[in-house]
């Protein structure tokens, strides 16, 4: 791949915040929920899940991507190709970037990524970036803020769904957008970029703990936030498969993503239920919080997913864990900027770009882990072909 080395003007605010949600009611799990008639303790179904699009998403796992074998950012799975021709214009370009955040780990390695994928295309003249900082109110404000600005396209991650919709809304009006990450509740987008999605991930982690856990065990059920499609829809798939199964889900909780939160629940459930059998997770990003509430409580650590995130696949490793982690590649990052050229010179794209979702496994955890990255990197960022990797994702030279 050739690196250009481009004039890549960045303007973003690096601070790390809490995120808002959109809250619909039926979304929002008690803290100890109630059973359901099949006494899986599962609750309600959210408003979110969609069967034919859980169905496509889980056919989508066996299906082979279209695309360069070296490249799953530039791959789509069963891509409905649309035309761009209309939005064709000459370069350079101006590209603009409304994010919802850097307030995690996983985001924060994707916008590294990003940042180096502008850099490789010598026809982007400027990249102006906003960050919302996790707040919705901002992210409308951003992107009113970024269509004054002579935007040629406009990237979204979207902060939350359905409250960002009619700004995205407004938006297409005005310039090409590109949603990725994160989806709207409007097919305005030119396309939307994403993995095969949050019903994929969860099922990926819930389907593991059918398989290990015996049955009648119970599984702790941790969350990090309502009102985010592909949050939403993770705990769905899970839900599924758990209501299938002869699994009890004790408790379903929302940790805010925070380590010690995280801990804290665990160990409440440890002491109150004695035994956790498995610990189903809708992000992995605090899984060894999670893992050390077992340490200390001087018991086994029961089946569980994660994420691939360094330190939780380094954990795996000298534990012996039996873990599986079900990924929401970072690599996801690099491919807006593609596409918002592809767009730019007219050149057709997926209307919905699914992107490959492999899975870290007990068979090739080897491959994934990286002892010269940093404890909170994620494996899957496609950056290793990057100008300035590993250095600039904080790792080191091996």
């Amino acid at each position: 791949m050739p690196r250009h080395k481009a004039a890549v003007a960045v303007v973003a605010t690096l601070v790390l915040a809490g995120c808002t949600t959109d809250k619909p009611a039926a979304t929002t799990q008690p803290a100890a929920p109630a059973a359901s008639a099949r006494g899986s303790g599962t609750g309600a179904q959210s408003k979110f899940f969609v069967r034919a699009e859980f169905d496509a998403q889980l056919a989508m796992r066996s299906q082979t991507p279209q695309g360069p074998t070296d490249k799953p950012w530039e791959q789509a799975i069963a891509p409905k190709i649309i035309d761009t021709a209309k939005y064709k214009k000459d370069g350079p370009y101006h590209l603009c970037f409304s994010n919802a955040a850097v307030n995690n780990p996983w985001r924060q390695v994707g916008w590294k990524t990003m940042q180096a994928e502008a850099g490789l295309h010598k026809e982007i003249e400027k990249f102006t970036a906003l960050d919302a900082e996790g707040k919705d109110d901002k992210q409308i404000s951003d992107i009113a803020e970024l269509q004054a600005k002579g935007c040629d396209a406009l990237i979204v991650s979207p902060n939350t769904t359905a409250t960002l919709t009619p700004a995205v809304t407004a938006a297409c009006g005005k310039v090409p957008v590109i949603v990725f990450d994160r989806g709207v509740e409007t097919d305005c987008p030119v396309t939307f970029i994403k993995p095969i999605g949050g019903y994929a991930f969860g099922a990926d982690a819930a389907e593991f703990l059918v398989e290990k856990v015996p049955a009648g065990g119970k599984v702790l059920a941790l969350r990090i936030l309502p009102g985010v499609d592909v949050l939403e829809t993770r705990w769905s798939a899970a839900k599924v498969a758990f209501d299938k199964s002869r699994l009890q889900v004790v408790g379903v909780e929302f940790t805010d993503g925070d380590a010690a939160k995280t801990k804290s629940i665990v160990s409440d459930y440890i002491q109150r239920h004695g035994k956790i059998d498995g610990v189903w997770m809708d992000s992995g990003a605090t899984a060894v919080a999670a893992i050390e509430a077992f340490e200390d409580a001087g018991v086994p650590v029961p089946p569980i997913n994660g994420e691939d995130q360094q330190d939780f696949l380094q954990k795996w490793k000298d534990a012996g864990l039996t873990a599986v982690a079900p990924t929401y590649p970072t690599y996801q990052w690099r491919t807006p900027i593609i596409a918002a050229l592809k767009i730019l010179k007219g050149a057709e794209v997926p209307k919905m770009w699914n992107l490959p979702q492999p899975k870290v496994t007990s068979e090739n955890l080897s491959t994934y882990l990286k002892p010269n990255m940093p404890p909170l990197h994620y494996a899957l960022c496609g950056c290793e072909d990057l100008p300035g990797f590993p250095e600039a994702w904080g790792g080191k030279k091996s």
